[in-house]
């Protein structure tokens, strides 16, 4: 049985620091792509980061220089560090793993506000 479990969320002010994590079971995680997506009120879920089983990272436009993205294979748990936050950053997080099928984890919320 696959679980994605995300932690890390919470509210914080402008200019605020979070880091989520996610820990995967069930998985051979050092073998799948992991990916951080958001989905804030009334939008589409977009793409925020993600890393290849190879360590190679992509990141949205708008998270760039802010955001970093990570895994340790030896605890099967991915991160996404997220500095300088906005308001806009405010959404439901998700993470989700790829290899031969894809799994998503529950969400965790951010909120950034003052």
């Amino acid at each position: 049985q696959v679980q994605l479990v995300e932690s890390g969320g919470g509210s914080v002010p402008p200019g605020g620091s979070l880091r989520l994590s996610c820990i995967a079971s069930g998985i051979n995680f050092s073998i799948h792509s992991l990916a951080w997506y958001r989905q804030a009120p009334g939008k589409q879920r977009e793409h925020v980061a993600g890393i290849t089983a190879s360590g190679a990272t992509n990141y949205a436009d708008s998270v760039t220089g802010r955001f970093t993205i990570a895994r340790d294979n030896v605890k099967n748990t991915g991160y996404l560090q997220m500095n300088s936050l906005k308001p806009e950053d405010t959404a439901v997080y998700y993470c989700k793993v790829v290899y031969s099928m894809s799994y998503w984890g529950q969400g965790t919320q951010v909120t950034v506000s003052s």
